[in-house]
């Protein structure tokens, strides 16, 4: 059986391709081994319909609704190995399965580097998160720290000014911010730290202070950082994809990459973080495309 389209990635972007392809009855091969990226986040947010769900719960509704579907079939394991062929593509999974596609979506997302801090592990997701739009409600009016040596922390530490007034802005031993933009901080009672963090201290996941470099400790219940975005996609030696900025695959506004067949939505494609909401909407738009590819070349045959 060769398959319309593999997607290889569960999250928000592949299920909801999964989704579109097979209500328009396309034949799909869903690679998914259950590591979504935000599996330690207690809930999401800025889903409408969907606000508070757990990953869990999101993650079980959405197969519900994708394997009503009997073209749409779900591969639970890892695609190790993606290579081209003269009429599309063959995908290897780390169980030995290969199949072959006429299409290949990637949807693998992100992977994060945390900040090598001692106590960040055990306390993001829980009350250290990286996005304001995504936690900064449940942590409003709180005692917040802000921790990036990243170039938009000017930009962050204005945001989060909305949801708190009593934050901490620390460059982690960084000089990221101008002199300019410290004292438009300070002026609006905003406290501003150049000094190294060595360690989060606090309980169940629970900040309580945060430690400096000289010994010092400030009482602190949540904070916001900025961990290193790594794209998960893999796949380049193999496919010889361009690449954009940020590693992601470099695709166009229909989801297409360099290599013909080859598509791209969410986070593999822009190589950046992104919301729930807009990561399911890509992989909407997406399918519509590949499934127009499909019925235009039927009709070209």
């Amino acid at each position: 059986m060769i398959y319309d389209c593999a997607i290889i990635g569960g999250g928000p972007a592949g299920l909801n391709a999964a989704l579109v392809l097979g209500r328009a009855r396309r034949t799909v091969a869903l690679f998914d081994n259950n590591q979504p990226r935000n599996a330690v986040t207690h809930a999401s947010h800025g889903f409408l319909t969907q606000d508070g769900v757990t990953p869990a719960e999101f993650r079980r509704i959405a197969y519900e609704e994708v394997l009503r579907y009997p073209s749409v079939e779900h591969h639970a394991s890892k695609a190790t190995s993606v290579r081209r062929l003269a009429d599309g593509f063959e995908v290897v999974a780390d169980n030995g399965e290969a199949i072959q596609a006429r299409k290949i979506l990637i949807t693998t997302g992100l992977k994060e580097i945390l900040p090598d801090i001692p106590g960040v592990v055990d306390m993001y997701g829980q009350s250290l998160f990286n996005c304001p739009y995504c936690d900064g409600w449940e942590l409003r009016d709180q005692p917040l720290i802000v921790v990036s040596d990243h170039e938009r922390m000017y930009h962050l530490a204005k945001l989060l000014y909305g949801w708190s007034r009593d934050l901490v802005i620390c460059t982690h031993g960084s000089s990221i911010l101008t002199d300019e933009q410290k004292e438009q901080l300070t002026s609006r009672g905003v406290t501003v730290t150049e000094q190294k963090i060595t360690a989060f201290h606090g309980q169940n996941g629970k900040l309580e202070q945060v430690e400096f470099a000289d010994g010092s400790r400030i009482n602190r219940t949540g904070g916001f950082i900025t961990p290193v975005w790594v794209p998960q996609a893999g796949f380049c030696e193999e496919l010889n994809y361009e690449k954009t900025e940020l590693g992601g695959i470099q695709t166009d506004e229909t989801g297409r990459s360099s290599i013909p067949g080859l598509f791209a939505a969410g986070e593999a494609a822009s190589g950046g973080s992104s919301q729930l909401i807009l990561s399911a909407a890509a992989g909407s738009l997406i399918a519509v495309h590949i499934n127009m590819e499909l019925t235009e070349e039927t009709f070209s045959s």
